[in-house]
């Protein structure tokens, strides 16, 4: 079969490779769609493989081709997304059920071949089913929208509050989604550009403030009678963002970081205090999965696409490209500001 191999840093290359097997408890997809992680850009353009040469690719959606000896929830021609952990399902994190805590764990497209192929082969659970209604397109957007809703969850959520939403990319449109979906009174997204801030209006958000602007801090307060917000959710990794959070959140709020952190963060006293002045409870969120495997977030994905109350945006995706062409997607990365949205890569083509 075609692959985009990673050889070496900066060297991916469209070559022939040896087509997997559906072995005991494996299912063989036919991939569709595989979307770009932010996760992959350094991986290829950096030095973050784990190893040469490597296929990579997570976040894939296709048809299962093949099952192996003892698979019993597929079929051939059945529509799945792919669910790229691969827990050890022993150590005491994965006994209890967290298995993004999991110490020994595998990865479909890092630390075994993914997705950025003809075909791709996973364990049975790593390959979620979801309705002919849904697009391949959504299905490789299982896996972003999954990490929101875990994130949305990690802190005890209720309907009928305010919830701020830091960041307007992939992550933070569907944490937004998940908030209403589950009964937020006002969900409110914070960025810099107009573009998303106005498709998250499109998504359901409440409202949309410009952090660029002089006084949206004020806005924001506005919203919220002076309060500050009961949940926020902090979804780009950015220092800046991360500090607003502890402005935005109301006394006895729950705040949780998403977003992945790239830089060394410092608070001042003034900053910090707002932990202890607020009382607001602080976390973090890693991955998306619950017990049973691949859990809740995966079954809910499946669903909310299905019902149409977890809506897809078109500019979502900045590009669809051929395999053939991965060399070409991931040298656009390289200058800053050019990919805005999701890469697509199509495996058909």
């Amino acid at each position: 079969m075609k692959a985009g191999v990673v050889h070496a840093r900066e060297d991916i290359r469209y070559e022939e490779i040896e087509k997997p097997k559906a072995t005991a408890g494996h299912v063989l997809i036919k991939v569709k769609y595989t979307g770009i992680c932010g996760s992959d850009i350094p991986r290829v353009n950096g030095n973050a493989c784990h190893f040469f040469p490597n296929v990579l690719g997570h976040e894939f959606s296709g048809v299962v081709e093949e099952i192996g000896e003892g698979v019993t929830s597929l079929k051939p021609g059945d529509r799945v997304a792919g669910v790229p952990l691969v827990p050890c399902m022993k150590c005491e994190d994965c006994q209890k059920g967290n298995y993004s805590l999991c110490k020994h764990y595998s990865f479909i497209g890092s630390r075994e071949f993914g997705s950025f192929a003809e075909y791709v082969a996973v364990p049975e659970k790593n390959a979620v089913k979801f309705d002919d209604s849904v697009s391949f397109e959504q299905g490789a957007f299982f896996e972003p929208a999954t990490v929101a809703l875990h994130g949305l969850l990690r802190v005890p959520y209720e309907g009928g509050k305010t919830v701020a939403i830091l960041g307007g990319g992939t992550i933070g449109m569907f944490t937004a989604q998940w908030a209403k979906i589950f009964g937020a009174k006002e969900v409110v997204i914070f960025d810099i550009a107009k573009e998303r801030l106005d498709m998250g209006m499109r998504l359901g958000a409440t409202a949309g403030i410009n952090t660029k602007d002089a006084d949206f801090m004020e806005q924001a307060m506005a919203l919220t009678g002076g309060r500050g917000f009961d949940y926020v959710y902090e979804t780009a990794g950015n220092t800046i963002t991360m500090k607003m959070a502890f402005e935005l959140a109301a006394n006895k709020a729950n705040v949780c970081f998403i977003g992945t952190p790239t830089k060394e963060l410092t608070f001042t006293v003034a900053e910090w205090e707002n932990i202890n002045r607020k009382e607001f409870n602080l976390t973090g969120s890693w991955m998306s999965y619950s017990a049973p495997f691949p859990g809740k977030e995966w079954d809910l994905a499946a669903h909310y696409f299905k019902t149409g109350d977890l809506k897809f945006d078109d500019s979502f995706i900045f590009r669809k490209m051929p395999l053939s062409q991965i060399a070409d997607a991931f040298e656009m990365y390289k200058t800053p500001g050019t990919v805005k949205g999701k890469i697509l890569i199509d495996s058909e083509k």
